[in-house]
């Protein structure tokens, strides 16, 4: 059974559910944060990155192909 990504876009979603919805590795997770081209991070005191929803939905929104 597959867990779904949390639904309010308030929610903050972690790079292992991130990188499960987008089928990736955190090695590429963090290379495109590296040169800038993953959604904006939260850094908790702890050091762990969390994203909202709002914003990644809007990244993806922002990756889509106009062709």
């Amino acid at each position: 059974m597959t867990t779904a990504l949390p639904r309010s876009r308030d929610d903050k979603l972690t790079i292992a559910e991130i990188c499960k919805d987008l089928k990736i590795s955190r090695s590429t997770f963090y290379d495109w944060r590296a040169k800038r081209r993953a959604p904006r991070c939260i850094k908790l005191p702890n050091g762990d990155l969390r994203i909202r929803r709002s914003d990644y939905e809007h990244w993806l929104d922002g990756r889509e192909d106009r062709a």
